[in-house]
């Protein structure tokens, strides 16, 4: 059953207005369409690695994972260490790559995932991931996620990874979708914050690895459980 309540008061915007018709959804994957990775893990991997090379913290405190490595490679680059810059970004992306496929093997989409993509393609919805997980992760987990999706935008089919908003508008721009006619659904902070700045309705769920208020926070304009509960274009079925 849905729980989802309006999480800021109604405006020109509202996601609820029948006038804001959405015609593409974007949803993260991890923690949104399957189950999160150990993402914290993930990242003390990379920077005992990235300490190895004697990379001062403060060059890559407070950074996502794949832009610690970038900022380590940058800093080692500078210094003349090329070569060891680039050892250094082969290993820090094999830990990655290894703890992506080695969690992929043992992990299936969400009950209902399947089901509710299938739903919403036959409602004539265009669907797309927009993850900064790997592709061979994705269709490790979901082999047959093309007969279900729009597209897929992993790690390795973008130049730039969300928090950037280019990752999306990337993904609009296959889906042939403007961003206002839009919906971003996903777990994490991230995800609530680039929607929003792209003027997107912002579906936040509880999946993951964020709770409620922590969503609304970051600007959803509404919450579930599960991505599955969200279902666009019908304005009274939360009232």
């Amino acid at each position: 059953m849905a729980t989802s309540r309006l999480a800021r008061p109604l405006d020109a915007m509202d996601p609820f207005n029948p006038a804001r018709e959405i015609k593409a959804i974007l949803f993260d994957f991890d923690g949104t369409l399957a189950p999160n990775l150990d993402l914290p893990d993930m990242r003390r991997q990379v920077i005992a690695l990235t300490k190895t090379h004697n990379v001062p913290a403060q060059v890559f405190a407070d950074r996502f994972i794949v832009e610690i490595i970038d900022a380590a490679s940058d800093w080692l680059i500078q210094r003349g260490a090329h070569a060891q810059a680039a050892t250094y970004q082969k290993d820090a992306h094999r830990v990655i790559l290894d703890i992506e496929l080695t969690e992929a093997g043992k992990t299936d989409p969400f009950p209902k995932v399947p089901e509710y993509l299938t739903e919403l393609k036959n409602r004539g919805l265009k669907t797309g991931v927009v993850t900064r997980n790997c592709r061979a992760a994705i269709y490790q987990v979901f082999p047959d996620i093309d007969a279900h999706m729009t597209t897929v935008c992993a790690r390795d089919d973008v130049l730039h990874l969300k928090p950037d908003p280019r990752h999306l508008t990337d993904c609009l721009d296959i889906l042939g979708i403007e961003a206002a006619s839009s919906a971003m659904v996903g777990d994490a902070r991230m995800d609530m914050q680039v929607g929003r700045a792209l003027g997107m309705v912002c579906v936040g769920v509880c999946s993951g690895s964020s709770d409620r208020a922590t969503l609304i926070e970051a600007g959803a304009d509404m919450v579930y459980d599960f991505c599955y509960e969200y279902l666009p274009n019908e304005p009274n079925r939360l009232r």
